[in-house]
């Protein structure tokens, strides 16, 4: 029998009010979803693949398995890659679970390789561009400028239908929105995702839930069978959901025990020590992050909040 998922908007929300932070996130709301039906059969669907993984940024600090929170890295607007080639992106800088995975396997998040060879066997036919979103916790810099922005890179690369690979819980919520945009205009999706309260809460047209670590939206690290089985899954999501809001799970599993749904974000199992440090690092890492908004993206961007990705 599988256990309840982690709460992570109430899990974050605890976890901010033990660091001190008294005005808790406000997580994207919607009762409904639109919904595009796939106009073609699968086999001659044009399909995108959109990831909340960051492109590697020399110069921009420690970027990969093990590294610090590093909002530097983090900060990027809408940004395509060459489906055709390999790319260096990377989710150390998320607050995916440190703990429990390994940030070793893109694999397990990022699933161009294994997209690129079955559109070699005629499965789908893969759109030209693959394309980063941005982690943003500000729902309108999401809503009035990087969805659309999706929308029409998608729209220029002809594509039918996204997948879109959520990491960590702002994550969720960034794609869930950039999928409510696309299918309001005609592009079928299907979101791969772990954290299930804030994609449900948002309101999906389709999502893939795997109980699993954040960062492992798309199959368990080192685990081949596990990857295909879970990319299988949502293009058959894509191809037979008939109606919005329909949330399939993985019947995968992760561990034979709960301790890494029991230790993610949850102040209970830290001690007074560890919450002042986490404390420190969480505000430097809200000072750092607001200048860099300020600096880069739009006014919107700069709504006060704490720094939902800077979990540790």
């Amino acid at each position: 029998m599988m256990s309840a998922p982690i709460p992570y908007m109430a899990r974050t929300r605890a976890y901010y009010l033990a660091l001190g932070y008294a005005n808790p996130y406000v997580w994207a709301h919607h009762d409904g979803a639109p919904f595009a039906p796939l106009a073609k059969p699968l086999a001659r669907s044009r399909v995108a693949l959109v990831t909340t993984a960051a492109p590697f940024q020399p110069g921009k600090g420690e970027q990969g398995p093990g590294a610090p929170y590093n909002a530097r890295a983090k900060f990027y607007k809408v940004y395509s890659g060459d489906t055709r080639r390999d790319h260096d992106v990377r989710i150390a800088h998320l607050a995916i679970d440190r703990q429990h995975t390994s940030m070793a396997d893109g694999g397990a998040w990022f699933p161009l390789p294994r997209m690129r060879r079955l559109a070699e066997e005629g499965r789908f036919l893969l759109a030209p561009r693959f394309h980063g979103f941005p982690t943003n916790r500000s729902q309108r810099q999401t809503v009035e400028a990087d969805a659309p922005e999706l929308l029409a890179r998608c729209r220029a690369d002809g594509a039918d239908a996204a997948i879109l690979v959520a990491n960590c819980p702002v994550c969720h919520q960034s794609l869930a929105l950039a999928a409510r945009h696309l299918e309001a205009h005609g592009i079928s999706t299907v979101l791969m995702g772990c954290a299930r309260d804030v994609v449900e809460h948002c309101g999906v047209p389709r999502f893939l839930f795997s109980d699993f670590p954040l960062g492992n939206a798309a199959g368990r690290p080192g685990d081949s069978a596990s990857q295909a089985a879970t990319l299988e899954l949502a293009l058959k999501l894509l191809a037979e959901a008939t109606a919005p809001l329909t949330t399939w799970q993985s019947p995968q599993s992760w561990a034979a025990c709960d301790d890494w749904k029991r230790d993610y974000a949850n102040p209970e199992r830290l001690s007074p020590l560890a919450l002042a440090r986490l404390r420190e690092e969480a505000e430097a890492a809200r000072i750092e992050a607001r200048a860099l908004r300020q600096a880069t993206l739009a006014p919107a961007a700069t709504e006060s909040a704490p720094c939902f990705c800077a979990l540790h």
